[in-house]
């Protein structure tokens, strides 16, 4: 990392309904972190959910939440993100259609932030389980807008169809 640039901590959710789902979020977690710019701190479990919203018939997704230090502006860090769901071969054609890899940024620091490029805190991480599980069995002392984690993961709607499958996934 930069001994210029200011570490900033970010929370950054993943899913996977397509494909080689395991693997497709192991090698996503590899590739977020293999610039110095960016520093693993932690991983979450791996979920199994229910598709929330979006066109009915998806397959179920994978989901896990990772933590990491970077010294990427918010907006370099979610170009990043959106080139590796790129060479996963993330194709955007229906809002909240199946995908092979869908990688969100849910906090950055404590930016608060809206704008047409980038909403942080993520606007809808609060009434989400898949999110909010994942993060809270990472971090079981997260708040998310002054609210802890685990207590938003029992009031989201989805929380009932959350499995927990396995540990974070091996990085290469």
């Amino acid at each position: 990392m930069s001994a210029s640039a200011p570490l900033v901590r970010a929370v950054l959710a993943l899913g996977s309904n397509l494909g080689e789902r395991e693997d497709t979020l192991s090698s996503a977690v590899a590739e977020l972190t293999a610039p110095d710019s960016v520093r693993l701190l932690r991983s979450s479990p791996v979920v199994a959910t229910k598709p929330v919203g979006g066109p009915g018939g998806q397959p179920d997704f994978l989901n896990m939440v990772i933590e990491v230090e970077t010294s990427l502006d918010p907006y370099a860090l979610l170009a990043h993100c959106h080139s590796v769901e790129h060479s996963h071969q993330r194709v955007r054609e229906v809002r909240w259609g199946a995908r092979t890899l869908d990688v969100d940024i849910i906090t950055y620091g404590d930016l608060v932030n809206d704008d047409e490029t980038l909403t942080v805190p993520h606007p809808r991480a609060a009434q989400r389980a898949f999110v909010l599980h994942p993060w809270r069995l990472m971090d079981p002392a997260a708040t998310l807008g002054g609210v802890a984690v685990a207590e938003l993961a029992e009031q989201a709607a989805d929380m009932a169809d959350i499995r927990e499958l396995a540990g974070p996934p091996e990085t290469d």
